[in-house]
């Protein structure tokens, strides 16, 4: 092995599973070079989550890392554990610090039936994992009020502001966002991977209703798609298209599976 690679362990049966991992399979046959990140959810606490930050910075500097399955904590977890707060999800600081796309590909075994008769490929599922509710901002309203959307330029010139509802009681809020450089990153992440497997692209959002947030995702990737990967795409034989989510659905379904479908 000639450079090593990011090992973020994890927590309760998965630190025992790596182990053994490490044990059995790897460490016999494979020079492991390492550099080793305890995720635990009270080393997560201890470091009020240094810990994950390093660990992304590892990831980007070494260009792989391993990671097992870690708790996210909630009120719960805060009493078991003796933790100091609530932690974020080590999974959506990790993403967020790669500006990640997250890519799910089912392994197909021929004695395991599909619970749709007529998939008979992978279905491959990429997911951008930036923003969104990974770095969200919530309230919970105790009473009646106006909940408002308010933006302001970085020098204090421009301040936009809309509301968002007439509150008439108690209730909840959430603000989320995205940038533009990693809606382009998710697609050129999606564009890339569907070249690298010979696979179409889909992409669906819900740009009729979400007139903005839905609509610059759909604008964005098909900025992309014809500056980059349009001739790409020709040449090798595959395509990408754009429809909304209620399409898509009804199209997976009927499909017989062997494509991307990338999911904001």
């Amino acid at each position: 092995m000639k450079n090593a690679i990011a090992e973020l362990d994890g927590d309760e049966m998965t630190r025992v599973l790596w182990a053994v991992i490490k044990e059995k399979l790897l460490e016999p046959f494979v020079d492991l070079k390492t550099e080793y990140y305890d995720l635990g959810l009270k080393s997560r606490d201890d470091s009020d989550d240094k810990i994950t930050y390093a660990a992304a910075d590892a990831i980007k500097r070494l260009g792989v890392g391993v990671k097992c399955a870690t708790i996210t904590s909630n009120a719960a977890r805060v009493k078991e554990y003796n933790l100091k707060q609530l932690t974020r999800s080590p999974n959506g600081i990790i993403r967020e610090e790669l500006d990640g796309t997250v890519f799910r590909a089912p392994i197909m075994v021929k004695n395991i039936q599909c619970s749709v008769s007529n998939w008979k490929k992978p279905i491959v599922l990429g997911r951008h994992a930036y923003g969104d509710v990974y770095k969200n901002c919530e309230i919970k309203v105790p009473c009646a009020g106006k909940a408002e959307l308010v933006f302001t330029s970085e020098d204090g010139t421009v301040v936009i502001r809309k509301t968002i509802q007439d509150m008439k009681g108690p209730g909840i809020l959430q603000g989320i966002h995205n940038l533009d450089a990693s809606i382009a990153s998710f697609a050129r992440a999606s564009f890339e991977y569907a070249l690298s497997t010979r696979q179409d692209v889909w992409f669906a959002a819900k740009d009729t209703i979400s007139k903005t947030y839905d609509h610059r995702f759909k604008d964005i990737f098909a900025e992309v798609f014809e500056a980059e990967y349009r001739a790409r795409f020709e040449e090798a034989g595959i395509e990408y298209f754009y429809t909304l989510i209620d399409d898509a659905v009804a199209r997976v379904i009927r499909s017989e599976g062997g494509f991307i479908w990338a999911c904001k």
